[in-house]
């Protein structure tokens, strides 16, 4: 296959997406519904630190879950042992969960109204950055383990993303880790990205999360009334 027709097949691939998003986007508002897609390497720690903060902000928020992965429901089964519903999709050789597949599993969530709803993409920093879901913004989790050069290696994702969550933050003394300089990284290809240091270990930091994720909520306009304007 010729470069043009490569090219020409990824912008059918992305364009088909996009459409798709806007549709989720379309019905998530409607719904009212905020919903965040939680990117990251594979074992930055996601699933760890959305047990966590289900079992803090189930009382405050409806909430749903769509988890992806390659193979296994391991990690729709955790999240669901908190009382949260959780849809497990699993993309087989696919490295990204795409619009379709987030539509299809919000439709079986059968979401009443109102609410948050957390993404978890399958783990990998590359090709889920091209790949718009309907989500109201991206949160990249880094965890110190990883280095700080993150950001520089896998510079679309963070450049996509609204936060930056700096997880296993307790590990950081241990590790040498320089947080100064990740952030700074981070900010070189995104100037806007916000970021929060979290430890889904002993939770140090998910309270400055919540009121991140509080202000995200406050900012979006129920749909009725935003018609009404």
């Amino acid at each position: 296959m010729s470069s043009d027709r490569i090219i020409q097949v990824e912008r059918d691939i992305l364009g088909k997406n996009d459409r798709l998003a806007a549709e989720n986007r379309a019905r998530f508002r409607a719904d009212d519904v905020l919903a965040f897609n939680l990117v990251s390497s594979p074992g930055a720690g996601k699933t760890s630190l959305l047990v966590r903060a289900m079992s803090d902000l189930m009382d405050s928020f409806m909430i749903g879950v769509i988890e992806g992965d390659q193979h296994t429901s391991h990690d729709a089964e955790r999240i669901r042992a908190t009382g949260v519903p959780a849809i497990q999709v699993n993309t087989g050789k696919g490295c990204h969960l795409d619009a379709a597949m987030v539509g299809e599993a919000y439709e079986r969530l059968r979401w009443p109204s109102g609410g948050i709803l957390f993404i978890e993409n399958v783990g990998n920093l590359v090709c889920p950055a091209a790949f718009d879901l309907g989500e109201a913004c991206k949160i990249v989790v880094l965890s110190t383990t990883e280095g700080e050069d993150k950001p520089l290696k896998y510079p679309d994702m963070f450049a996509s993303s609204s936060l930056m969550l700096i997880n296993k933050i307790d590990l950081a003394p241990v590790l040498d880790f320089d947080l100064a300089r990740t952030i700074e990284y981070a900010r070189r290809v995104n100037p806007k990205i916000e970021a929060l240091t979290v430890s889904a270990r002993t939770g140090e930091g998910f309270p400055a999360f919540y009121a991140w994720i509080r202000r995200q909520a406050a900012g979006v306009k129920p749909a009725a009334a935003a018609a009404a304007e």
